[in-house]
């Protein structure tokens, strides 16, 4: 085996083994390398993706198809490469040149039924995940992502856990039919079933890692504290494995813990946005300074008013143009599991691969706010200030439409520098309640913690405003109860 072949392969144990910040590092000077193999530069995309820095690995994976062109693995991780940047036309090429060169693969069929999501050709998408299944009956994330596009194509539960009723109740799905049934609002079953194969197989970190959250949701943490136990003697510095068990010990009173945890894995990787939102929130419990650092929300939650798109008068005749278009894309009917909207729709492809005008200028739009946030917060030490290049790139927009009764839960956005929410629409009624309903709040983890921790910040949502905010801060919506709908886009800034 060559030298460079050597590394990209120790490159690749290192993700695996939750440390791509150690395998960008040793991939990277060779990469920049114009005599860098097709492996070395696919090891090195492969890391800079796990980072969740895919702008920049695509230079890498395209350089990779370009060495090895016959190479159907590589044009396999491209196309994956390009869905996750929403460039779906260029995906399915890519993943059509593997399909090509003979790879038969389930990974590969899975990757096609995502782009044709992205395409919205929802009857392909479907039927490739299909293929994956008849190649691997146990594969988890072909059976989520079925699940998943059946659901949000019907709002049928039984539609959606069908598949998944006829493949059987082998303990190698139990983790996924657990997750389905939390999400189509059926968690109980889902918990008996981890609990029964936890039990079952002790030694699978798969499991104990679905028992753990699923028990640490229920309140259950006699029976949570001994799955993170065992997730942390295996594997305690994998970043999964870091949320899981702060996400429990904040639950179980052990702040303290969690902020270790948490302070070693941004020592590992200063950016991980989950740990960040971790270590802040212990913070909080234990009353030490960093808490304010992380969420200083006088400083970093910013609504600002965009600029007027040239061609409209106004921003109100902008958006009713933008509205127009907008409902014509929410195609789908319910909610993606993984995602924070309940009661509601997403677009299912990044708005910036729709060629409408309305969206177009959109875009240009927010440039000013952006930067204007930039300038604002400028430099320093914090994990906002120290990033601020002054420049900045989009990684991914989406679009959300809220019914009566809908919400966001809090969470987090791993893959982004600043998140936003940019109000198209607003429920006039509900915003104007005491109880801040359709109210955007900060602050508020989406687990149980000891002492309970509430929203420490909020935010009156308006038509033509956008509200920037840190990635890694807690955020999400009061429901609101009245008959009327929200709709905002959405989007992640990462430093360019």
């Amino acid at each position: 085996m060559s030298t460079a072949a050597s590394i990209a392969e120790a490159a690749r144990r290192l993700i695996d083994g939750g440390r791509p910040a150690d395998a960008q590092a040793m991939t990277a000077a060779l990469a920049e390398s114009p005599m860098a193999d097709a492996l070395l530069l696919d090891a090195h995309a492969a890391a800079l993706k796990a980072l969740e820095r895919h702008i920049e690995a695509e230079p890498y994976q395209k350089r990779a198809t370009l060495k090895d062109p016959h190479n159907r693995i590589i044009w396999h991780n491209y196309a994956a490469l390009l869905n996750d940047l929403g460039r779906h036309g260029e995906a399915r090429k890519a993943v059509d040149q593997a399909f090509r060169l003979g790879l038969d693969a389930p990974e590969t069929w899975l990757v096609s039924g995502r782009n044709y999501v992205g395409l919205e050709q929802f009857d392909r998408a479907e039927a490739n995940y299909r293929e994956a299944l008849k190649r691997r009956p146990d594969y988890y994330d072909a059976h989520r992502d079925l699940a998943q596009l059946i659901w949000m194509r019907t709002g049928d539960p039984d539609a959606a856990i069908a598949p998944l009723d006829q493949a059987g109740h082998s303990l190698a799905l139990a983790p996924v039919r657990a997750m389905v049934l939390e999400k189509i609002g059926r968690p109980a079953e889902g918990y008996q079933i981890l609990r029964q194969a936890a039990a079952a197989v002790p030694q699978d970190l798969r499991l104990q890692q679905a028992l753990a959250n699923a028990a640490s949701e229920a309140g259950e943490y006699a029976v949570a504290l001994p799955a993170v136990d065992r997730l942390v003697a295996a594997a305690g510095s994998h970043p999964a494995v870091v949320e899981t068990a702060c996400m429990v010990w904040l639950g179980a009173g052990r702040a303290a813990d969690a902020l270790a945890l948490a302070r070693a894995r941004l020592e590992a990787d200063p950016i991980d946005q989950i740990a960040i939102g971790m270590a802040a929130t212990a913070a909080r419990i234990t009353g030490d300074p960093e808490y304010e650092t992380f969420f200083d929300y006088d400083a970093f939650v910013q609504p600002k008013s965009i600029d007027i798109p040239k061609g409209w008068k106004s921003i109100e005749a902008y958006l009713v143009d933008l509205k127009a278009t907008l409902i014509r894309l929410h195609k789908l009917k319910a909610h993606p599991f993984e995602n924070s909207l309940r009661g509601g729709s997403q677009t299912s492809r990044d708005l910036r691969s729709y060629p409408e005008p309305t969206i177009e200028a959109f875009f240009r739009a927010i440039e000013g706010p952006i930067r204007s946030y930039m300038e604002r917060v400028g430099q320093g030490d914090d994990p906002i200030r120290s990033r601020n290049t002054g420049q900045y790139a989009i990684r991914g927009a989406w679009s959300v439409r809220l019914r009566p009764g809908g919400h966001h839960v809090d969470h987090i956005h791993p893959q982004g520098w600043l998140s936003s929410a940019f109000y198209v629409e607003t429920p006039g009624e509900a915003l104007a309640r005491e109880s801040r309903e359709g109210w955007i709040k900060f602050g508020q983890p989406r687990f149980r913690t000891d002492p309970p921790l509430g929203p420490a910040h909020f935010v009156r949502p308006a038509a033509g405003t956008l509200c920037l905010f840190p990635s890694y801060m807690w955020h999400g919506t009061v429901p609101f109860t009245t008959e009327e709908s929200r709709m905002t886009i959405a989007f992640d800034v990462v430093p360019a």
